[in-house]
């Protein structure tokens, strides 16, 4: 309501109220900052920790891949020279599919193919094999023509990922056949030029068993054993960062390159493509909705352009910690909620106790000498309550002999102002009657006085000094009885005026006593 006072109790318990909000409001915003901070961290080192063990999966699977491999790449290529020894002697043209057979069973490999380059000179490919499907088998279809032209120059062949490259000499590493593509089988080619026959010749062994091993050992079973184990990995992925930026690269070569070398990348999107394509050295990271679910995403760059991609339930990681901040919060909260209790409760003992005194205030205001406040809580309003009932009693003291004064002025007024009224009317009477007596003395002496003056005057014609003599007496007579009159009129004024101060005295003694009488004493 507009002009109504706001009490201190309620100006009090807003203001308290208001800071504990804005105290509750500002813990809770620090502590979802500081939570927020900690999931990031936790996020961090748990993304890290599983790229750690990818990373060191991976290494493990290039480390063996790469022992067994460098055996296999040294075996293929004595065969594949002793292979073209045993055919020095034919041409490419003389060599039957009988011969490599004798040749394939006698070294225990899983095939042979003899490839020349085309009459247009623009491509390798298989003229000869133990294997029927692999006639005819282009090199330069799956982008090997180049490495071809190096063999038959004696470079060495510059192909990505192979395994051992020499004059006249490739091998490539294990992969899938171009050929025999039936059912998934695996093989190991070698490469060796014969450059006095103009032909290569190419031994290769199957090597699923060896394949088996290195999936078994390699990153994507441990990809596996991290995603069930944990309860926060959703996904972890082997990106291959140039066939992601190229993806023509999946067809140009055999064995084909992927994408996703291992692992899977389910919850891709097109922030993610972009990541890719433009991740420098750094980590980067970034949280997201997809199908459904908050991930947290982390991308790893690694060695020989491949990054390690790692999928994380934010909510699951982070529901925890939000727990524990709402209990933090709500336990805060409850603790400034007491504390709010607690203060009011203290400060309406306060409030009451000024109210005892305000009320005792207000009661002197009204002239109740009598108001008396007990307060009695060992504090300073406690003082300050004895200090106001002794003020109390002080004025009451002060009062009662102001008003018993006040009385005895009153009475000794009425007294003085009878005497004085007595006094007037009896210096009035005597006064006249002394002014009446001189006047009838004078008029005595100066008929006395002008008898004399008569006498003398017809007696002696010159009675000049005796006459000026008697006119003397006569002023001298009026003087003194003019003199009296005058004293008796000052005198009686006088009077008057001691009559007029008394009965003013009296009036003021009377309004004292009556503004007394308000006091209740």
């Amino acid at each position: 309501m507009k002009g109504e006072k706001i009490t201190l109790r309620r100006q009090f318990l807003f203001r308290v109220l208001s800071i504990l909000l804005m105290i509750a409001l500002l813990s809770g915003i620090t502590q979802l900052y500081f939570i927020n901070n900690q999931i990031k961290k936790q996020s961090d080192r748990q993304a890290e920790s599983v790229a750690d063990n990818v990373i060191r999966s991976l290494k493990q699977t290039n480390f063996a891949t790469s022992v067994i491999e460098s055996q296999i790449d040294l075996k293929l290529v004595a065969q594949a020279k002793h292979i073209a020894s045993l055919l020095k002697e034919k041409e490419s043209g003389h060599i039957t599919q009988k011969d490599l057979l004798e040749i394939r069973d006698q070294l225990g490999l899983s095939g042979i193919s003899i490839f020349k380059e085309t009459p247009e000179k623009d491509d390798y490919v298989a003229i000869r094999s133990t294997e029927e499907k692999e006639i005819g088998f282009s090199l330069k279809e799956y982008g090997y023509y180049e490495a071809g032209k190096a063999l038959a120059s004696g470079e060495k062949p510059d192909v990505p990922f192979s395994t051992f490259t020499d004059t006249y000499t490739l091998v490539l590493p294990i992969a899938q056949a171009g050929s025999l593509n039936e059912e998934p089988q695996f093989f190991k080619f070698a490469y060796y030029y014969v450059k006095e026959q103009g032909y290569a010749v190419s031994p290769f062994i199957e090597a699923n068993e060896v394949k088996q091993y290195m999936e078994s050992v390699g990153p994507g079973t441990e990809i596996e054993k991290i995603v069930k184990k944990s309860d926060i990995v959703e996904e972890i992925a082997i990106i291959n960062r140039n066939v992601f930026e190229n993806p023509a690269l999946e067809s140009q070569f055999f064995p084909p390159m992927k994408k996703i070398e291992a692992g899977t990348f389910q919850y891709a999107s097109k922030k993610d493509s972009e990541i890719i394509n433009q991740l420098t050295r750094k980590k980067t990271f970034h949280i997201e909705k997809s199908k459904g679910k908050n991930l947290y995403k982390m991308f790893i760059p690694t060695v020989e352009d491949r990054l390690i991609y790692i999928a994380l339930d934010y909510d699951q990681m982070s529901g925890p910690l939000y727990r524990h901040s709402v209990i933090l919060i709500i336990s805060g909260i409850g603790s400034l909620f007491i504390l709010f209790l607690l203060t009011a409760r203290f400060f309406n003992r306060i409030y009451e106790n000024l109210q005892i005194i305000k009320r005792q205030v207000s009661s002197l205001e009204n002239g109740d000498l009598k108001a008396k406040s007990r307060i009695d809580d060992g504090s300073e309003l406690e003082l300050l309550s004895q200090d106001m009932n002794s003020m109390v009693d002080t004025l009451n003291q002060l009062v009662t002999d102001t008003q018993t004064q006040a009385m005895k002025v009153q009475k000794l007024s009425i007294l003085l102002e009878s005497e004085a009224s007595d006094s007037v009317q009896k210096m009035y009477s005597m006064s006249t009657e002394a002014t009446l007596r001189s006047r009838e003395q004078l008029n005595e002496i100066l008929e006395l006085l002008n008898g004399i003056s008569g006498s003398l005057t017809k007696k002696n014609n010159s009675p000049q000094v005796v006459l000026e003599r008697i006119e003397s007496l006569q002023e001298l007579a009026r003087n003194r009885t003019a003199a009296t009159t005058d004293t008796t009129i000052k005198l009686s004024d006088l009077v008057q005026s001691l009559h007029s101060e008394a009965q003013e005295l009296s009036e003021i003694s009377i309004d004292l006593l009556n503004s007394i009488k308000r006091f209740r004493v």
